[in-house]
């Protein structure tokens, strides 16, 4: 069924072997089977419906036929190529390759001169991503930091220009719902030549983060819809917190992601057939005492460890964060 000739999940971090993959998905097909995920949108809806999901409109709960969820891991490509600019700066993710990235969406700065702390700006952010781009062991850049200063309604787009103009690299954007991810993408093609050329050689990667506990939004979902039907990588990038919004051990907060990512994967696939996604996970554990995210915790580690092994048994490149 899934890729079953892979006989190494992983990547030199044992935490869960393959009898442990294999009964967390058959675990996940029956929480996605029996209970469901909440996913709105009445797009997204009319997608599911087609495939024979079961659709409580009312409440936007989503229950998946086991065949659904297998059928689209099955159609998920293994590997993909994410191109910059500069045809020299091209990566591949997936099989064992391995790519870094920055950590993304930072919203307060301290300046290295002054000492003094600031909500990021456009010029920021063009600083930012100039630096990165120079630094030959980050493989693909994601959006360092959020433009506070650009005009709410067209951020997205103001960030999308600081990108193209300051980094020949692949980088990753989102943008809320579906409209604006449209304009980002039209930016994307109006640099790649048209949008044959971006769909041959994308040069940007979209992105949607469900909301633990099991759920998608109607712009996440459109996100992942939007950049499926234009042929560019989406990472499905869960951001659970043990004993936050996820269960506190480990394993039950796997298992929730797990669900929550593979309800993306499913949208992906049903939107465009073969479209390039990652499995994504950003989850740690909730810091009780001070109700942060501890991205630096070992618990991260360990989860991205796992997160690993689950991508390689489905044959979904796998994206972790934090750590």
């Amino acid at each position: 069924m899934i890729r079953e000739n892979i006989d190494d999940l992983t990547f030199g971090y044992e935490n869960i072997t393959r009898q442990d993959v294999i009964a967390m998905h058959d675990a996940t097909l029956k929480i996605m089977g029996d209970f469901g995920v909440r996913v709105a949108g009445e797009e997204a809806h009319d997608l599911y419906r087609a495939a024979g999901c079961e659709i409580d409109e009312e409440k936007n709960m989503v229950k998946f036929p086991a065949n659904v969820v297998n059928d689209a891991i099955e159609s998920a490509p293994d590997t993909f190529a994410m191109y910059g600019r500069d045809p020299d700066k091209t990566v591949v993710a997936g099989g064992r390759n391995v790519i870094f990235t920055n950590f993304s969406a930072g919203v307060e700065i301290e300046d290295p001169y002054t000492r003094e702390k600031h909500p990021t700006t456009l010029a920021d952010l063009r600083s930012i991503v100039g630096f990165l781009d120079g630094i030959d062991a980050v493989d693909r850049i994601t959006l360092p930091v959020v433009a506070t200063d650009a005009p709410e309604e067209i951020k997205e787009l103001y960030e999308a220009e600081a990108l193209f103009n300051n980094t020949t690299k692949h980088f990753a954007h989102d943008a809320d719902g579906k409209e604006k991810t449209r304009l980002v993408f039209k930016m994307a093609a109006e640099v790649a030549g048209g949008y044959d050329k971006l769909k041959e050689r994308p040069l940007i990667s979209g992105g949607c983060c469900p909301t633990s506990p099991l759920e998608i939004t109607k712009d996440g979902g459109e996100q992942i819809i939007e950049a499926a039907r234009h042929g560019l990588p989406c990472n499905i990038l869960s951001m659970g917190l043990c004993g936050g919004t996820t269960p506190v051990t480990l394993a039950g907060t796997l298992l929730t992601t797990n669900c929550e990512i593979l309800a993306g994967v499913v949208l992906s696939q049903l939107a465009e057939k073969g479209a390039p996604v990652f499995y994504g996970s950003s989850t740690t554990i909730m810091d009780m005492k001070r109700m942060t995210t501890p991205v630096g915790a070992p618990e991260h580690a360990m989860i991205g460890a796992a997160v690993a092994c689950i991508g390689k048994y489905y044959g979904i490149p796998t994206y972790v964060g934090g750590t």
